[in-house]
């Protein structure tokens, strides 16, 4: 398996049974554009907008592999098992005290294989910022994903609200927790 040059050496490259979780490459804009301008992929999160501006996926590819970075972001890469090399994306933020805020979204074509949860249980058992606690939010008509939270060991910890760009509004949330 071969990876462009442009992989960030600081972020490790996690691996499962079906899926490499691996930096984004700017090889991977068409296929993240594609999926991350579906709708339904905007709609289920906070910063996605709906329509994906031209040019949005290689500015996102720029961000996430500069130094800078505020959050670590990886490729649901399933080409290992004959999927696509971009099937979604896992992020990862770090905030103060030994926490993390965990986000994700898969595409569409691959909703209901359990990718999603593959894909957190990898992230959590690497623990790659050696968190204390983890969090996650999910949308409150999305449940599928917070099966997947649930699932990877989170506990409910409570509503809350978050603006969507996609839908323009704040929409209802609920909150997760995970003690590692």
């Amino acid at each position: 398996m071969s990876y462009d040059n442009d992989i960030q050496a600081d972020q490790p490259i996690l691996t499962s049974p079906r899926l490499v979780l691996r930096p984004l490459q700017a090889s991977d804009a068409s296929a993240l554009a594609r999926y991350a301008g579906d709708k339904r992929v905007a709609e289920g999160t906070r910063s996605i907008p709906h329509p994906l501006p031209d040019g949005a996926a290689e500015g996102f590819i720029a961000q996430a592999q500069s130094s800078q970075r505020e959050e670590d972001v990886w490729v649901l890469d399933g080409s290992v098992a004959g999927y696509d090399s971009v099937m979604g994306l896992l992020s990862l933020k770090p905030l103060d005290r030994q926490q993390s805020q965990v986000g994700f979204w898969v595409a569409p074509a691959f909703w209901n294989a359990g990718f999603a949860s593959e894909a957190v249980r990898t992230v959590i058992s690497a623990n790659p910022h050696r968190s204390r606690t983890l969090f996650a939010e999910v949308f409150q008509d999305n449940p599928a994903s917070a099966h997947v939270l649930t699932n990877a060991g989170f506990d409910y910890l409570g509503d809350a609200e978050a603006q969507c760009v996609a839908r323009g509004a704040v929409v209802p949330t609920w909150t997760y927790i995970r003690r590692m």
